[in-house]
């Protein structure tokens, strides 16, 4: 059975991963990757890195390819990956499962502010913030250009093609997991009062959040984007079961 996973979280590489190591010979994985990365981790599954042309060309490449199943494990933001899986995967008459991790919710001693967009992000740290620290990646920040008078603190995972638009910033190149110790040390050293983020979920960038908490920073929490209607699960294992139980009902 050919399998087409969507990745680029870790929740697609623990899924191939699961799938090399319990379904051999049972189950061919290639893993698609969007490519804004220039350097991926090397993983366990045939690796595929560039876009398809929109939900038709993923169609053509889902029936060129005679793939059976459509596992859509991008980032709980990749709203247009997502919306073309699923039109995709309805051409290709092939089924399609959505693994999602949770959002991150607000806890006691949180000081959030939920948003719907970044528009709103940028609108609220204006408002209110002198010192902020951006997590929200690098195609988001152009809404923050305008913030006059704020510094930004601006995490990357590689350095950006063209210098950043902001007056006064520092740039950090890092990538998760963080541990708490090391987000409380640089929010401190820069005298962080506002984070902005994603509700991306997940542990291995949740540590900012414990940091800004213990240290009474305010966070901007940027809500997820509607997600099509689909069959979704929020774990690698469901997606393993379900993918083992579409291969044993093969005929």
């Amino acid at each position: 059975m050919r399998l087409l996973l969507l990745g680029g979280t870790g929740e697609s590489r623990e899924l191939a991963e699961a799938l090399a190591a319990g379904a051999a010979g049972q189950v061919d994985v290639t893993l698609s990757l969007a490519g804004r990365t220039q350097t991926p981790t090397p993983g366990p599954a045939r690796l595929r890195v560039g876009g398809f042309g929109g939900a038709a060309g993923l169609a053509a490449f889902l029936k060129n390819e005679r793939f059976d199943l459509l596992v859509d494990a991008t980032h709980p933001f990749a709203a247009t990956m997502s919306a073309h899986a699923h039109a995709a995967a309805e051409a290709a008459a092939i089924p399609l499962l959505r693994l999602v991790r949770p959002g991150w919710s607000a806890g006691t001693g949180d000081d959030w502010t939920a948003v719907p967009d970044m528009a709103a992000a940028a609108e609220a740290v204006a408002a209110s913030a002198r010192r902020a620290f951006l997590t929200v990646g690098i195609n988001e920040l152009d809404s923050f250009a305008r913030c006059g008078g704020v510094f930004f603190l601006v995490r990357l995972i590689e350095p950006p093609a063209a210098p950043l638009a902001f007056a006064d910033h520092r740039l950090v190149l890092d990538r998760g997991p963080f541990a708490v110790a090391d987000e409380t040390r640089l929010m401190r050293e820069h005298r962080i009062d506002t984070l902005v983020t994603k509700n991306s979920g997940g542990a291995a960038t949740g540590a900012k959040l414990d940091a800004a908490r213990a240290a009474g920073i305010a966070v901007i929490m940027v809500d997820r984007p509607p997600e099509p209607a689909l069959q979704q699960v929020a774990t690698v294992k469901a997606a393993l079961d379900w993918i083992m139980d579409k291969s044993h009902d093969r005929p």
